[in-house]
């Protein structure tokens, strides 16, 4: 039987919202911040509306939301949070805790830079200065992707061979606040997609009817053994996030690459590497760029963690140069996204040129032109010869660099 699916012209935020109405979360657990507001304001109409059966818990502080997300998932609930950039880190102390209790929590980080100075725009510092947190991080391009993220999202954290919670970032107002179509599933496809909250085994729930109490102190060797255990649940779910994406797109028809989307990379010889809202504005340079001649293709890093290094050896397999682009910075390091696919290649046969970019940094305007022009920058240092990894911040051609801005 087919059934009929709704198109809604949706914001990020909304898009988010109705993902995880759909996906049954029990409980939400927020507190408002700029540009995440709207995702739980809509929430809480749903359940106000009666169009959805949850419990909406008005805390005090991001790090409050988080803690009550980890007691309603240790009782067994399906739990939900929001935030983004100063939110994140004052909730960043239970984020750790989220992660290394091993609870299959659903987040979505509207990625908004750090101050100072003030600054509302996005920016993924945010969100990947969490990344060892032991959280399963997504990175969505459009707002389809991000609906059918938070979907595929308890899926993948409530598989037994997983339980890891995870997080998906959308671009500040490039997708929270701008509005576009996007295809929702119905409840029935969903539930037969998604089990029930608490249908699927956990290796521990606390039962509130009869309550026990336990100290959370261990020695070191035990500890040990639980950050093991956590690295072997991270690999698990590489494969666990391939066979969601396979078995979402035969529910739905859209398939996301699992932990990367390849664009036009089987005959590539120069790959642009990029994560979030950018990779659209990737793709098109990269189609501008074949008409001129030359073979580009897109790497669209969907995961951060579990980061897809299988992915990125096999595009690296055939190519003169692979370009990553990060609007994040590692001060006294680099890029965030240049770094993992460099440690992704050591000792790989084949070293194609990795060169950095910078870009977006303060929610500044990325464009199919700047990709288009890291592709010529770095194709002429495969010409000549230099094969030496760069680092180069590509800002707007209005914005001039050096001096001392106080």
């Amino acid at each position: 039987m087919t059934l009929r699916k709704s198109v809604e012209v949706l914001t990020g935020n909304y898009a988010v919202a109705y993902g995880v109405k759909l996906a049954r979360a029990e409980i939400i657990a927020a507190y408002p911040i700029t540009p995440q507001t709207s995702i739980v304001e809509k929430l809480s109409e749903f359940i106000e509306n009666g169009e959805m059966e949850a419990e909406y818990i008005r805390v005090e502080s991001e790090h409050s939301a988080m803690a009550a997300c980890i007691g309603a998932a240790s009782a067994g609930a399906r739990a939900f949070t929001a935030t983004s950039s100063h939110g994140l880190l004052y909730m960043a102390e239970m984020v750790f805790w989220a992660g290394y209790s091993r609870l299959p929590i659903v987040m979505a980080v509207v990625t908004r830079t750090l101050a100072p100075p003030w600054n509302i725009w996005s920016e993924h510092t945010d969100i990947f200065s969490l990344r060892d947190a032991g959280w399963i991080i997504f990175m969505c391009e459009d707002n389809q992707e991000v609906l059918d993220t938070v979907i595929q999202a308890y899926k993948i954290a409530e598989d037994p061979r997983v339980q890891l919670p995870v997080m998906l970032g959308l671009d500040a107002f490039t997708l929270s606040h701008v509005a576009s179509p996007v295809e929702l599933p119905s409840q029935e496809e969903v539930d037969s997609f998604l089990p029930p909250p608490g249908a699927t085994p956990r290796s521990f729930t606390m039962d509130v009817e009869h309550p026990i109490s336990h100290s959370s102190i261990v020695d070191p060797d035990t500890t040990f053994q639980f950050r093991y255990l956590m690295k072997e649940a991270m690999e698990e779910a590489k494969e666990v996030i391939r066979e969601v994406d396979k078995a979402y797109s035969r529910l739905t028809g859209r398939r996301y690459g699992g932990l990367a989307e390849e664009y036009r990379c089987s005959d590539a010889e120069l790959i642009l590497v990029v994560a979030g809202a950018a990779a659209g504005d990737a793709k098109e340079a990269a189609d501008m760029l074949r008409d001129e001649g030359i073979k580009a293709g897109v790497l669209k890093i969907r995961a951060l963690r579990p980061f897809p290094v299988e992915e990125a050896r096999r595009v690296a397999s055939s190519v003169k140069a692979l370009l990553t682009f990060d609007r994040e910075y590692s001060f006294g390091s680099g890029g965030v996204i240049a770094h993992e696919v460099k440690a992704s290649l050591y000792g790989f046969h084949k070293q194609p040129l990795v060169d950095s970019y910078i870009v977006g940094l303060g929610g500044s305007e990325i464009t199919s032109r700047h990709f288009m022009e890291a592709a010529r920058r770095s194709l002429e240092k495969v010409e000549r010869g230099i094969l030496k990894p760069g680092e180069v911040w590509l800002l707007p051609p209005e914005v001039k660099l050096g001096g001392v801005p106080w």
